[in-house]
């Protein structure tokens, strides 16, 4: 008779538990439905994330109307196409930031570490419910560049899959940033101060609240460091006619470059919430 402590009848009924667990990915896509519910359960949550862009967007453009020297398209045009580096930072950053802080002062995060969820598929939850959500507001933001400041959309594949790898690589990293600034915040409240003070400077810094070509040097060395300034410039070159590039700092659009720093800033970013995720204030 084999003993109960035989090692290979251990292993295989190790081997059978883990298989009847879901993976981490399946977990963490099968969160994206209950994230979509809790969100649009706050109406005034909701009301905010989409119209405070677009508000501004249409505030700002209505002011810096002046013609580039040169072309028919208006700083307001300008502003319309990298204001939407702001809202990916506001449906990311900003509301994670401050949402899994919430969640970690009620108790919701302890809760869930009670099941089979692991850090990694939460993580995947809540980036695709700001995939989601990001996209909604692109939408909402370029139909007012479109049809209010006479924003041009691709017209190519290229430009195209530049404005979708621009906008992925964006959502992630902002996303994984609002994650990590969550476990430094010490509950919901500093969580907002974290946040919405940094984005506000970062919008400035980055040429999204004031065109690029104004900005001070100083301004645009700080916001270089950050991947607000590199969506926005990404956007930029799908969004704007291709003569318009001289009016970029490098003289460029920088493909290369912005891919680069917002792959640096995903990377960064996600072994930093893996090291630093707290379950709970006590974990």
């Amino acid at each position: 008779m084999m003993a109960i402590d035989d090692p290979a009848r251990v292993a295989r009924s190790r081997h059978r538990a883990d298989e009847s667990l879901p993976s981490p990915l399946r977990i963490g896509f099968s969160r994206v439905l209950p994230e979509l519910k809790m969100f649009y359960r706050r109406p005034e949550q909701m009301v905010l994330t989409f119209s405070m862009p677009a508000a501004i967007c249409i505030l700002l453009g209505s002011i810096f109307t002046a013609r580039l020297p040169g072309s028919d398209v208006s700083t307001g045009a300008v502003i319309a196409a990298s204001m939407l580096a702001y809202g990916i930072l506001s449906t990311s950053f900003i509301n994670l930031g401050i949402s899994i802080a919430a969640d970690r002062d009620t108790g919701a995060l302890r809760r869930l570490r009670g099941t089979p969820a692991t850090a990694t598929s939460y993580f995947i939850g809540k980036i695709m419910l700001v995939a989601v959500v990001s996209l909604a507001e692109a939408v909402l933001l370029l139909a007012v560049g479109v049809f209010i400041f006479g924003l041009s959309l691709p017209t190519t594949a290229f430009g195209w899959f530049t404005l979708t790898w621009v906008f992925l690589l964006g959502v992630v990293s902002c996303s994984l940033i609002g994650v990590l600034i969550s476990n430094v915040a010490s509950n919901a409240v500093s969580a907002a101060v974290l946040t919405n003070g940094p984005a506000v400077g970062l919008q400035f810094v980055s040429g999204t609240y004031v065109p690029i070509m104004v900005l001070p040097t100083w301004m645009l060395i700080v916001g270089s460091i950050f991947p607000v300034k590199w969506m926005a410039q990404g956007f930029r070159s799908v969004l704007l006619p291709p003569e318009l590039v001289v009016f970029e700092p490098a003289g460029s659009w920088e493909h290369e470059r912005i891919f680069l720093v917002l792959a640096a800033w995903s990377i960064g970013g996600l072994l930093g919430c893996r090291a630093l995720f707290r379950w709970s204030d006590r974990s």
